[in-house]
């Protein structure tokens, strides 16, 4: 097995970006009217990270199949260590109420592109 900051040293060396997030699968641990009751509060905690520059991404996942939204979620963080990532996830609201658990990895982002398209004066955002 490599270890981590090898693995991130050879991704660098070879010219990738070795971006480091933190990947948070968020999956339901109570009642469906957990989730319900701490939604707000949930959401305005992750607006806070994002304005913060810590929330990179985060919405809700289907089922394998792709038909059915199962109440998981996926978040990904900046953070400068697992410790604070895990501190971040462990603040959700989600799951500090208990309505929610999580798994966290570390993700090291090397290949793949984004294309953001950002209209100035009308405030249109379109990523592609």
């Amino acid at each position: 097995m490599v270890a981590w900051n090898e693995y991130k040293d050879v991704a660098r060396e070879r010219g990738a970006l070795a971006l480091e997030l933190f990947v948070v699968q968020s999956t339901p641990a109570g009642k469906p009217e957990d989730v319900k009751d701490n939604l707000a509060d949930h959401l305005a905690y992750q607006r806070q990270m994002e304005e913060a520059g810590i929330l990179v991404l985060a919405g809700p996942l289907s089922d394998p199949t792709g038909d059915n939204m199962v109440g998981a979620g996926l978040i990904i963080y900046r953070a400068d260590s697992m410790e604070v990532a895990k501190k971040l996830a462990s603040d959700d609201p989600m799951h500090k109420s208990g309505a929610r658990s999580f798994t966290l990895r570390k993700w090291l982002v090397n290949e793949g592109s984004l294309s953001i398209n950002i209209g100035l004066s009308t405030g249109f955002a379109k990523l592609g």
